[in-house]
């Protein structure tokens, strides 16, 4: 998800630049007020010195996050040198506070180096008797932050399917909805008609309330079902005024598909009557989708047509491309016309 981060990485994000944004401002609350006990306890010109630097260092964990852990590591070799066993407590608390904050808030690269050699340097002023307590503390802070990364990231996760089966759930629900609606629309529309033709109607009310049946149930049906596009397209052959050898293989496409090719083959039919001189045309429909219309007419030249003629433009060509398809029209004059009509275009 993702402008596209997927899901789970939203909870784990947030929460580590929040624990990130918020070690600064803890390590240095921290060492001010364990150093201002320091000072309390040494209660000498040095220790209160020693406070005031260490006060004054802490503007960069609370303002300035990227020289934060080289004044921080300062800090504490200051602290170090500077008092030695004279305040091991000061200096220990101080050492295990920075250790403890490094790690929320810079990866292992960073914190690895710089606390072994802030170690290094603690047991050189003061002896090794910080490190078990240091690297202890250490590891276990570290421990902590990775378990609170993991569980964000479980309950991410959590969230993400539990999403996904609300959308599931709201599209199973939706299309239940849609296909109860079509199986009414059908009951109202296609099931009529089957009744009337099963009593004997007129063939040719049958047919127009067929045709009748279709535009419903692509325009209310929003294209769901399908039809046999070889029997729809041979209907319309029927209902022309021109003579028309079909030869139509069933083919079934969705209602709205089956429309536009309806609506497409009675606008070429209808200009083969009015402009081809001819009675006579072909209609062929073929696996795949494919519908030929062709006549032996006059023809025309296509590029020859005025911009503001937009009868195969407009009801043949840009109506197939609306429903997904495409419609080639190939004709030159004393030749007659060849259109190909087929869906889907990348098929």
């Amino acid at each position: 998800m993702s402008a596209s981060r997927r899901m789970p990485d939203v909870l784990e994000a947030r929460l580590l630049a929040t624990v990130s944004r918020l070690a600064g401002p803890i390590r240095g609350a921290g060492v001010v007020l364990i150093s201002l006990f320091g000072a309390f306890s040494l209660n000498s010109p040095l220790g209160w010195t020693l406070f005031a630097l260490v006060a004054v260092s802490t503007v960069a964990d609370f303002r300035l996050p990227r020289v934060a852990l080289p004044v921080a590591f300062l800090r504490v070799v200051v602290l170090s040198v500077l008092l030695g066993a004279d305040a091991d407590q000061w200096v220990l608390t101080v050492l295990t506070t920075t250790l403890i904050t490094w790690q929320w808030q810079w990866p292992l690269k960073v914190t690895v180096p710089a606390t072994a050699a802030l170690l290094a340097v603690q047991v050189v002023t003061t002896g090794p008797g910080v490190l078990v307590r240091a690297v202890l503390e250490s590891v276990l802070a570290r421990l902590a932050y990775e378990l609170l990364r993991r569980s964000s990231r479980r309950v991410d996760l959590l969230r993400e399917r539990a999403a996904e089966q609300r959308r599931a759930a709201a599209v199973a629900l939706d299309q239940g909805r849609r296909e109860r609606e079509y199986l009414a629309l059908l009951h109202d529309t296609a099931a009529a008609t089957f009744l009337m033709a099963a009593h004997g109607g007129d063939p040719v009310a049958v047919a127009a309330q067929a045709r009748r049946d279709l535009v419903v149930l692509a325009e209310r049906g929003h294209g769901q079902g399908t039809v046999d596009l070889g029997a729809a397209l041979a209907a319309v052959a029927r209902d022309s005024s021109v003579h028309v050898r079909v030869e139509a293989e069933v083919v079934p496409v969705p209602a709205g598909v089956a429309l536009a090719f309806v609506r497409a083959v009675r606008e070429l039919l209808t200009n083969v009557e009015r402009h081809a001189g001819t009675t006579g045309a072909e209609l062929t429909v073929g696996r795949g989708a494919m519908v030929v219309v062709r006549d032996d007419g006059r023809g025309f030249e296509p590029a020859d047509v005025p911009g503001h003629r937009r009868g195969l433009r407009g009801s043949v060509v840009d109506r197939l491309e609306a429903a997904g398809g495409t419609a080639v029209i190939e004709s030159a004059e004393g030749r007659g016309t060849t259109v190909w009509l087929r869906w889907p275009a990348d098929d």
